[in-house]
């Protein structure tokens, strides 16, 4: 399995990067006595190293909002997922507990800065495309009742038959990681700006976290 970026994408977006990893032999539980004491050490590392009144500011951060503004989504309102994440740390608010996957991947989104999307690789089919919405394209979010029209400006994932993201901070209800997910797709979502060492970075990070609390192995 690959990625591919459209081209127009790449003359509208200089520097646009993303990485694909894939897992597989994966054990997903409900939660982890060890993972949780994993996330508090975690947490705490975070409330070191960030500040609330500025966090926004850090590069990374300040890559993705750019970003974001350019590609029509509002970062006031919709923040980058690392960021939304670190901020509830900050403001004293637990990490939510989804699975032991999904956890570990947005410790490893957390402690890098950059976005991560998870996709359950049994429900994919073929390659996937990062490319332009087309205009009425419907789009089922994780958590939504009903899917969304897509106005045709929106960056998308999908692979050959569907949409699995809206990039880089939606995924599909469809193709999401549940308790039965054994094998896995992880997108490491960049921005124009950032450098490919920090996506590599973040694939290695939540490779590890992944593979620590979800066993499995990286498929090369």
């Amino acid at each position: 399995m690959k990625i591919t970026i459209q081209p127009l994408l790449l003359q509208r977006f200089p520097g646009l990067q993303v990485l694909l990893r894939r897992l597989t032999g994966l054990r997903v539980e409900r939660e982890s006595d060890q993972l949780q004491l994993f996330k508090e050490k975690i947490a705490e590392e975070i409330k070191r190293k960030y500040r609330l009144e500025t966090v926004k500011d850090e590069p990374v951060f300040r890559a993705y909002r750019d970003f974001f503004w350019r590609a029509g989504i509002d970062p006031t309102k919709t923040r980058p997922a690392a960021e939304a994440l670190i901020r509830r740390i900050l403001a004293g608010k637990p990490l939510p507990t989804i699975n032991t996957l999904v956890d570990s991947y947005n410790l490893a989104s957390m402690q890098t800065g950059v976005a991560l999307g998870a996709f359950d690789a049994g429900k994919l089919r073929g390659d996937l495309t990062l490319r332009l919405a087309n205009k009425g394209e419907k789009f089922l979010s994780i958590g939504m009742d009903l899917p969304i029209v897509l106005n045709g400006v929106e960056l998308v994932v999908s692979d050959e038959e569907k949409l699995i993201a809206i990039y880089p901070h939606r995924d599909s209800e469809e193709t999401k990681v549940t308790l039965e997910t054994r094998d896995l797709c992880l997108l490491i979502c960049g921005a124009p700006g950032m450098e490919e060492q920090k996506l590599v970075e973040a694939a290695e990070t939540a490779v590890e976290y992944i593979t620590r609390f979800c066993g499995g192995t990286e498929v090369r």
